[in-house]
């Protein structure tokens, strides 16, 4: 059986095929770009899943931002918390689990016991607190953003609680001759002490990470101090896609 999930995140596409529950293709493609180039609409929204490369399908589901406000015909939606959890169940094969999600514009934080989600916490108001924050500042400091993911010793404080504000207090601190070594660790930092809000709450011996914030090298050493052990997985960015793909295996 060859199941299609979809992504829907807010500025990019994941996209993953299994078949008999083993991955088999995945890609990604800008938000833009899919409904622009791979997608009609007839009432609805309709995959054109030759431009795609799919092939044929026996089941598709769908998550992400755009499932909220577009309606893809023949997909069935599910949300995002049920997405990722199933995700992280399929890439880890855990069922007793702390989830951090951090994606461009949003966090989640899911506690998930004997494979049901007992507990949750959202950010979806500030980007502060999101992968997005991490983009603009690597611009600010010229920098990509793996190579300022690898710094994480001898942080400074950044005061500034909005994303656009740290922009103009980190040039700051590039005028005041602060090293970009100590610059990059202070980002990593920031955005780490955002989070320990959300985090408080969720102890746990494993916390899993999902999203493109997983990648983040820096991340992964503070968190350490909070849990036992941080799982890493083998596909963070695709993860909501794997977990719609083995939601439509198993229960469809």
């Amino acid at each position: 059986m060859r199941v299609l999930g979809i992504d829907l995140g807010s500025r990019e596409v994941k996209i993953v095929l299994m078949e008999d529950n083993k991955i088999i293709q995945k890609k990604k493609v800008s938000t833009m770009s899919f409904y622009r180039d791979y997608c009609d609409f007839d009432g609805k929204v309709i995959v054109n899943l030759e431009k795609l490369d799919i092939g044929q399908i026996d089941k598709a589901v769908s998550t992400g931002y755009g499932k909220n406000n577009t309606d893809l015909k023949l997909f069935t939606p599910i949300n995002e918390i049920k997405a990722h959890v199933y995700g992280g169940m399929y890439q880890t094969d855990l069922k007793d689990f702390i989830l951090l999600d951090v994606g461009g514009q949003d966090v989640k934080v899911v506690k998930v016991e004997k494979g049901i989600t007992t507990d949750l916490e959202l950010n979806e108001k500030c980007a502060a607190s999101c992968g997005r924050y991490l983009e603009n500042m690597a611009n600010v400091l010229e920098i990509s953003l793996d190579d300022m993911s690898n710094y994480h010793e001898n942080p400074i404080e950044l005061n500034s609680t909005c994303a656009v504000f740290s922009e103009s207090e980190l040039i700051g601190k590039i005028a005041e001759g602060v090293s970009m070594e100590r610059l990059c660790s202070s980002v990593n930092y920031s955005l780490y002490k955002r989070l320990q809000p959300l985090l408080r709450k969720f102890r746990g011996k494993k916390l899993v990470l999902t999203g493109g914030v997983a990648n983040n090298t820096a991340i992964k050493k503070y968190l350490k101090e909070d849990y036992e052990e941080i799982v890493s997985i083998e596909e963070p960015q695709f993860n909501g896609a794997i977990g719609c793909c083995y939601y439509g295996s198993e229960f469809l």
